[in-house]
Formats: structure tokens, C-alpha cells, sequence
């Protein structure tokens, strides 16, 4: 399989190597034009995992000095009132914020990210059930903000739906993980065994609503760390530019057949969001609404 470097397919961009030298050496022009509107940062999680060209079980404070250099960085290439999504598992909260506070950012939310699936159980202690996404900008406030309103699903005390909808909040419960085996549906990547490409696979519904709220069309995206490619796939169905390193081969391979493929699974949901006002001018002209939502355009 070919590993052309730097690989491009529409409005994606894909670089494989090292984050930090990348970042450094600015080596494509979007980054050296410090003209990135959003990054969404999910590193590996420092939990003894298996990977292909990083070592996952660094000491814990080497891991953040590490990640304070990668936050730094891209603090740096980001225009002002651009933003960072930086996931992380929910007991390492306090140093997500103090790495980010370090590195100039500014948090606006600490997100939390309910899993629908099963908790866990533990012994002397609740079983975890979700992870934090903090949401930062460089600055005060961020340059945009798009406030989406959603057809939240009917709870058990309601009788009736909400009309319009309800607007999104810092607790997202309505994003499935993808979870293993059966159950992680046609969307995870999978070999021909039926394992998982890639166990940490983000959902696409879940960049959807980053980058819907905090990008308008043609902005640039950028992720750091990759993986199997949702931020660039879900970019190029919202008419924004993406960029993505990414230090495993073999991911990087995934994602470059990935976005070829356009992949069926991979199609975003708008009418979830169709209650949201102005939603084509956010979405772009890449992406049409679809039939029956033409009323909300507006």
C-alpha cells in the first residue's frame, strides 16, 4: 500500500511523522500561515496500550511535559479566537486544565462526554461513565460559536417533543461511543478478521458537533494525533479544510483508503440538527441538507 507523504484528497491533507517536528518545521503552508481555526487533540491516553511508534507507558510527568510542548505548539499556529478540543479520560481533568492554562489557553467549558454504554463496575468506587473534552480558545472569546439546537431524544417524563428542539449543552449524553466487538456497528474500521483497525476510533458524530459549533466553511482543522481519520473524514463533508499527522504507517494507510472510500457509515447526520438557525450557512455548500430541511436553511 502506497504511503505518499504529504497525501491529499479533497479538502483533507494527511502527514505522517512526528507531530511535534511537523508543528515546528511548518512544513505545509496552512500551518505556516498560523491560520488554524480548530484543533481537536485525543493523544493517546498513557494506559500501557500498544502502539505502533509511541510508547504508551511514559512516566506521568514526562507524558504531560510532552503534551504541554504539543499544546504549546499549537497555541502558536492558531489564529486568534481559535479554538482546542482536547479529550481526555475524566480522572486526568486537573491536568488537562493545568496544561492548558500553562500554555495560554483560556477554557470556556469542561464538556462532558456520557457513554451510553455500560458502565464499568468498580469496587470502592461509582463505575466511570464518561470522558471530558475541555474546550479552549486563544483569548477571551472564541471567533465563532455556532449555537446548535438538536432533536433531543424524549425522555421517560416527557410526553411531548420539543418543538424546536433543545440547544446543545456541556453535557453531550446523545453521542454513541464506538464500542468492541458486535456491537461497534458498521462504522468501526475493521480487518478482514473483524477485529478493530483502531481501538480509540473517535465517532463521527462526535467531530460533527465540534466543528459544526466552533468552524464556519473553509476554515482549517487541524489534528495532531490522527488515528483512523474521522476529523479529516467529517471535514471534508462539512466544506473545511483538515489537517492530519499522524506517526503510525499503518494509520496513516488506514486513513489515506478511508478517505477514498467515502465510506456509506461515515455520512453525517444533519437532521439531527435540523432545528439549528442558519444551518446551511454553517454547514456550507459542500453538503446539502437534504430533502424536507430546505425550511431550516434559514
Amino acid at each position: 500500500m502506497s504511503t505518499q507523504n504529504p497525501f491529499q484528497y479533497r479538502n483533507a491533507t494527511v502527514l505522517h511523522g512526528d507531530n511535534a517536528k511537523i508543528m515546528n518545521q511548518a512544513e505545509i503552508q496552512a500551518v505556516k500561515d498560523a491560520q488554524i481555526a480548530l484543533t481537536f487533540l485525543d493523544p493517546p491516553f498513557n494506559q500501557d496500550k500498544e502502539y505502533e511508534r509511541f510508547d504508551d507507558s511514559m512516566d506521568e510527568d514526562e507524558y504531560w511535559e510532552w503534551l504541554e510542548k504539543v499544546c504549546s505548539s499549537v497555541y502558536r499556529l492558531t489564529m486568534d479566537g481559535g479554538c482546542i478540543y482536547f479529550m481526555q479520560r475524566e480522572k486526568r481533568a486537573k491536568e488537562v486544565l493545568r496544561t492548558l492554562e500553562r500554555t495560554g489557553w483560556i477554557l470556556q467549558n469542561l464538556i462532558i462526554w456520557k457513554k451510553t454504554t455500560s458502565a464499568v463496575p468498580q469496587r470502592y468506587r461509582y463505575g466511570k461513565h464518561y470522558q471530558i473534552i475541555a474546550f479552549a480558545t486563544k483569548g477571551r472569546k472564541p471567533r465563532i460559536f455556532n449555537r446548535l439546537r438538536i432533536d433531543y431524544p424524549l425522555q421517560p417524563n416527557q410526553k411531548i417533543p420539543r418543538k424546536n428542539g433543545i440547544f446543545v449543552t456541556d453535557v453531550w449524553d446523545d453521542i454513541r461511543e464506538m464500542t468492541s466487538g458486535y456491537f461497534a456497528g458498521d462504522e468501526a474500521l475493521r480487518e478482514e478478521d473483524g477485529e478493530r483497525v483502531h481501538k480509540q476510533q473517535s465517532p463521527v458524530a462526535l467531530l460533527q458537533r465540534i466543528i459544526l459549533s466552533s468552524t464556519r466553511p473553509d476554515d482549517v482543522v487541524l489534528d495532531p494525533f490522527a488515528g483512523s481519520g474521522t476529523t479529516l473524514v467529517v471535514c471534508n463533508q462539512l466544506n473545511r479544510v483538515s489537517i492530519g499527522i499522524e506517526i503510525s504507517k499503518k494509520n496513516y494507510s488506514v486513513i489515506m483508503e478511508r478517505l477514498k472510500a467515502e465510506r456509506p457509515a461515515d455520512a453525517l447526520d444533519m437532521h439531527y440538527y435540523r432545528f439549528t438557525k442558519n444551518l446551511q450557512k454553517i454547514v456550507g455548500e459542500g453538503l446539502k441538507l437534504g430533502r424536507g430541511l430546505e425550511q431550516y436553511s434559514e
